[in-house]
């Protein structure tokens, strides 16, 4: 395999295995797409990557991360994403958006503000879990009723509808990051005595039921994604062993790929921070679990995402912080790889030399 091998999923052909991880931009008005989010998105889909993912977009307005994140409970919400969707079609890329609650680790402000609490004066709303244990020092969140849980399925499940009559190519539901879905299945954060606490069957209840409703709602062929925490990196937390499980169960729900990325959950966790360091996490869900995943977390250089499409540890590459400081990574990087063809007309004459290679 290669980096720029095509990978068929469900009925999607993606041009390459390089992709854009969603990532919050902090710049939406009442959970509206603006300006900034058009030209963001065209720079990345000008670039070379195969998929793009869209930041993780809130299926209520208390499911945001900060007041100024994106959102997709409407279908005036839904309707606005359209031209970013266009966009990136018209250059070869396709696109995907990330469903999210956020939880207890929601109603703050954008980073300008420290991720200063919002309260109801500036646009807050009173956070909500799987039970009350606050983030760190945030507020304590309430914990979320049975009903509730079971209007939010619903509400990921319209949000999916919404997002494909738009166009997306691509669902991610996010389940990582200590957001709510994690906050559920995880048992550090998760003291519930119900059907959806205690046991491993319990605990991730609530996120097979989305990704039931979720799978139902949306066209067979299309890609289904869910992005979790492999690994809490926390004493009595979650652990690969559980994730390996959980991925399992969730191949035979209708999911495509498992996005692998870690922690989050809790602010003092011991993450061993290094080039690549959940690589092998990517690795272990996909050969036990026997699920296509893609890897992410300072994958930063043509060789080394390269190095982990070639001996099989993951399918394909997120790339987060490296696409903000270089949207043409994946130009670049084919130019380095000996990859020819992938520049743009519009673009070609930026092209390393072959001399130069």
């Amino acid at each position: 395999m290669h980096l720029f091998q095509p990978l068929k999923i469900g009925d999607l052909t993606i041009p390459n295995r390089t992709w854009v991880s969603p990532m919050c931009q902090y710049s939406a008005v009442e959970g509206l797409v603006q300006p900034w989010h058009l030209m963001h998105h065209a720079s990345l889909a000008s670039g070379g990557a195969g998929l793009i993912f869209v930041e993780a977009t809130g299926i209520v307005p208390e499911g945001r991360i900060s007041t100024s994140c994106l959102g997709i409970w409407s279908g005036l919400h839904a309707q606005a994403l359209k031209p970013i969707i266009e966009g990136a079609h018209s250059m070869g890329a396709k696109i995907g958006i990330q469903l999210a609650h956020a939880g207890r680790k929601g109603s703050v402000l954008e980073p300008a503000a420290s991720f200063t609490i919002a309260d109801s004066s500036n646009g807050g709303w009173q956070s909500v879990s799987s039970s009350p244990i606050p983030f760190n020092n945030m507020p304590t969140p309430r914990e979320l009723a049975i009903l509730e849980i079971e209007n939010l399925v619903e509400d990921f499940g319209l949000a999916a509808q919404r997002a494909v009559e738009v166009g997306f190519d691509v669902i991610e539901i996010h389940a990582a990051h200590g957001y709510l879905l994690h906050q559920f299945y995880s048992p550090l954060s998760n003291l519930r005595t119900d059907q959806y606490g205690g046991s491993f069957a319990a605990r991730t209840r609530f996120l097979r039921e989305v990704v039931s409703k979720v799978r139902s709602v949306i066209p067979t062929g299309t890609p289904l994604f869910v992005r979790i925490s492999a690994t809490d990196w926390m004493s009595a937390g979650w652990e690969i062993e559980q994730s390996i499980l959980l991925a399992t169960e969730l191949k035979e729900l209708g999911v495509d790929l498992i996005d692998v990325s870690s922690g989050g959950l809790v602010h003092n966790a011991q993450v061993p921070v290094a080039p690549g360091y959940q690589v092998e996490l990517a690795s272990a869900i996909r050969a036990d679990a026997k699920i296509s995943t893609s890897a992410v977390g300072l994958i930063t250089e043509p060789a080394q995402a390269q190095e982990i499409i070639e001996t099989g540890k993951a399918d394909a590459v997120m790339l987060g912080r490296a696409m903000l400081r270089n949207p043409r990574w994946a130009l670049n990087a084919a130019d380095e790889l000996g990859v020819p063809g992938l520049w743009p007309r519009q673009l070609a004459r930026g092209a390393r030399p072959k001399s130069a290679s």
